[in-house]
C-alpha cells in the first residue's frame, strides 16, 4: 500500500519582509518559513540599490537580520552594509597605494559598530604617509562618530558627505583618488 507524502512547499507560509526605517518603508521582498519562529533571526542579504533605488549604491551588499515578525511582516535590523569585493579590487591600479583602516567606534548613545574603510591614493606612497593618512582617518573617524547616531553616521556615508571630508582632512599629507566603505558591522 502506498502512503500519502505532502508537499512541503505548501505547508509553509510567506513572509514580507521590511528594512529598517533608515533605509525605506517598502516591502523588498518574501521568504517561506513554516512559523514565524522559522523567521526570526534569519539573516536576508540584498543589493543596496534594490532597496534606495540609486544605480551608485550597486555594489554595496545589505544583510539584515529579521528581529521581529507580526502577522505575514518580518521586520528587520540592520547587520551590516559591505562593498563587494569585485568592486574594491578594481579600484586600486598599479602606481597607487592602498589604505586599509578597521575602527571599533561607539556613537552618540553609546552603541557600538565597527567601521572598516579603503583609501587609494592617485600615486605610490612611502609608509610613513601611509601611518600619517590612516591616523588622520581613524581620529576624524572617532570624532565624528562621537557626535552623531548610528542613523546619521550612516546617512553621511551613503550620500558621501563623510567621505569628501575626510579626502579634504587628509589632502595635505596625499592625494586621495578615492575613499571607500568596505564593511560596517553594527
Amino acid at each position: 500500500m502506498a502512503t500519502k507524502t505532502s508537499d512541503k512547499w505548501k505547508s509553509k507560509m510567506w513572509f514580507n519582509v521590511y528594512p529598517p526605517k533608515i533605509l525605506g518603508e517598502a516591502a523588498i521582498g518574501e521568504i517561506p518559513a513554516n512559523d514565524e519562529k522559522g523567521v526570526m533571526g534569519r539573516l536576508i542579504k540584498v543589493s543596496m540599490s534594490w532597496i534606495t533605488h540609486r544605480p551608485e549604491h550597486s555594489f554595496m551588499l545589505v544583510g539584515l537580520r529579521v528581529k521581529q515578525v507580526n502577522g505575514n511582516s518580518a521586520n528587520t535590523v540592520l547587520d551590516y552594509i559591505e562593498q563587494t569585493y569585485s568592486y574594491m579590487h578594481s579600484l586600486v591600479r598599479r602606481h597607487s597605494s592602498a589604505i586599509d583602516t578597521v575602527s571599533r567606534l561607539a556613537d552618540k548613545n553609546g552603541n557600538e559598530f565597527t567601521l572598516k574603510l579603503l583609501a587609494v591614493t592617485a600615486d605610490k606612497i612611502r609608509t610613513p604617509k601611509k601611518t600619517a593618512i590612516r591616523k588622520e582617518i581613524e581620529g576624524y573617524v572617532k570624532e565624528f562618530a562621537a557626535s552623531h547616531t548610528t542613523e546619521e553616521f550612516l546617512n553621511a556615508i551613503l550620500s558621501n558627505a563623510f567621505q569628501g571630508e575626510v579626502v579634504r582632512r587628509v589632502s595635505n599629507i596625499a592625494h586621495l583618488s578615492r575613499l571607500e566603505l568596505k564593511k560596517i558591522e553594527l
